[in-house]
C-alpha cells in the first residue's frame, strides 16, 4: 500500500524533515482520507507524520494541524496495557526486516483512554526499509457496549435461572427428606410448584437459543400453510380457560385473507409473546385486528396484518425507541425483558415489519406485517 508520494529530493540531501502533506493531498488514492470511518494516521520513511484525518484527530483529541509533521510516536504517545511505550517496543523502522506489520490490539492514549490500534509497514523492496508506517485507530466504545450487553445478558440470565433453581432444590430435598410427612395434597403442590419452575427454565434456555440464532443470522424459518385466524383464537381460548374472563378479548378478522405461509411455531410465539404482554401490562379489552395488508417489501404480494392492541396506559413515548432492544421492561418488572426482541427477530426473519404505537383507546399497539409468499419450490 501506498499513501501519498514520497518528499522531496532535496529534504533527502540535506536531512530536513520533509514538508508535511494534508490528507486532502493525497490524490493518487482517489479519495479523501478524512472519508474514512477509521484514523488514519501515516509517517513517511522518516517516521514524520504525512497524514492525520479528521477520524484521527477526533478519536486522539489531537488537532491535525499539529499532527502533521511531528514524529510518529510524538504524534501518537501510544502505551500498552502495562504502560510501557508502544513505538518503542515495535520499533518500526528498526528491527527484522521481514516484519509488515502490527495486529490489532488495545493501547492507551495519554489520559488512558483506550483505542483500538494496527499498523502496516511498507517497504519498496520486500526486505528493504520501511518506506511508509500506516496506522489505523479505532474507537472501543462500539467493543465496550456490545461487551456490556453480554455482561447484561449474564447478570440476567443468572438472576433468572436462581429463583426457579432454589426453588426446585428446595422442594426435591424437602420432598426427599421427609416424604412421609407430607400428605398427597401437598406433595401435589411442591411437585406442580417444581414442575412450573422447569418450564421457566426451559423457557428461559430457549429465549437464549433464540437470541444466539437471531444474532448469528442463522434463525430457520420452516414455512407452512399458517391459519392466523385459528391460531389467535388458541391462545384467546387458553386465556379463558386460565380464568380471564372472556369478554376481555375482541378478534376482529377481516375476510378474505391472502393465504400466509409461515412458520407455525414461530408465529405461535409472537403472538403468545404480544398477547402476554397486552393482558399483563395492558387494561381494558385486549383487541387481535387481522387484515389483509400491503407486503412490506414491494416485489412480493400482499401481505397479512396483526395488530395487538389494549387500553391501559400504553408506552411513554420516550421509550418508544426502545422497545425492541434487549431488556427493555415496561413499567411493571417481571420477564427477562429479550421477550419482544425476540419478536421483531422472528418477524424479520420472515421478510416481515413490525412497529408499536399508541391505540386508539390510549394503551400499546403492536402491529406486525408479514409478506405471503409461498415457499420457492411451489412457486
Amino acid at each position: 500500500m501506498s499513501v501519498g508520494t514520497s518528499s522531496a529530493p532535496g529534504a533527502h540531501r540535506t536531512g530536513r524533515p520533509p514538508a508535511p502533506r494534508r490528507p486532502g493531498d493525497l490524490t493518487d488514492l482517489g479519495i479523501d482520507p478524512d472519508e474514512l470511518p477509521d484514523g488514519l494516521v501515516v509517517a513517511d520513511e522518516h517516521g514524520r507524520v504525512i497524514c492525520f484525518n479528521a477520524a484521527a484527530a477526533r478519536i486522539t483529541a489531537v488537532p491535525a494541524a499539529h499532527a502533521l509533521g511531528q514524529r510518529l510516536d510524538q504524534a501518537l504517545p501510544l502505551e500498552d496495557l502495562d504502560g510501557r511505550r508502544w513505538w518503542q517496543l515495535t520499533d518500526p523502522y528498526g528491527g527484522l526486516a521481514i516484519r509488515v506489520g502490527q495486529p490489532e490490539r488495545n493501547l492507551l492514549l495519554p489520559g488512558g483512554r483506550e483505542v483500538l490500534v494496527s499498523a502496516r509497514y511498507v517497504r519498496t523492496e520486500r526486505t528493504g526499509p520501511v518506506h511508509r508506517v500506516v496506522v489505523t485507530l479505532r474507537d472501543t466504545e462500539a467493543r465496550r457496549r456490545t461487551e456490556r450487553s453480554h455482561a447484561e445478558l449474564i447478570a440476567t440470565v443468572a438472576h433468572e435461572l436462581r429463583s426457579p433453581l432454589t426453588s426446585v432444590k428446595g422442594f426435591t430435598a424437602t420432598l426427599l427428606a421427609k416424604w412421609e410427612r407430607f400428605t398427597d395434597d401437598q406433595k401435589r403442590l411442591m411437585l406442580e410448584t417444581v414442575d412450573a419452575d422447569a418450564d421457566r427454565v426451559t423457557r428461559l434456555i430457549a429465549e437464549l437459543l433464540d437470541i444466539s440464532r437471531i444474532d448469528s443470522g442463522r434463525l430457520e424459518v420452516r414455512r407452512q400453510p399458517v391459519d392466523i385466524g385459528a391460531a389467535v383464537g388458541r391462545h384467546i381460548q387458553a386465556y379463558v380457560a386460565a380464568g380471564q374472563p372472556a369478554d376481555r378479548f375482541l378478534l376482529r378478522l377481516e375476510q378474505p385473507l391472502p393465504d400466509l405461509w409461515a412458520d407455525p411455531d414461530k408465529i405461535d410465539q409472537v403472538l403468545s409473546n404480544l398477547i402476554e404482554n397486552a393482558v399483563r401490562h395492558g387494561e381494558g379489552t385486549v383487541t387481535i385486528d387481522i387484515t389483509p395488508a400491503a407486503s412490506p417489501r414491494e416485489e412480493e404480494d400482499a401481505g397479512t396484518s396483526v395488530t395487538v392492541s389494549d387500553e391501559g396506559p400504553g408506552i411513554p413515548e420516550e421509550s418508544m425507541n426502545r422497545v425492541f432492544t434487549r431488556f427493555w421492561r415496561g413499567s411493571k418488572r417481571g420477564g427477562t425483558g429479550l421477550g419482544l426482541y425476540i419478536v421483531k427477530g422472528i418477524v424479520e426473519a420472515h421478510g416481515g415489519t413490525i412497529t408499536v404505537g399508541r391505540a386508539p383507546g390510549g394503551g400499546a399497539e403492536f402491529r406486525f406485517t408479514l409478506p405471503v409468499s409461498a415457499p420457492a419450490y411451489l412457486s
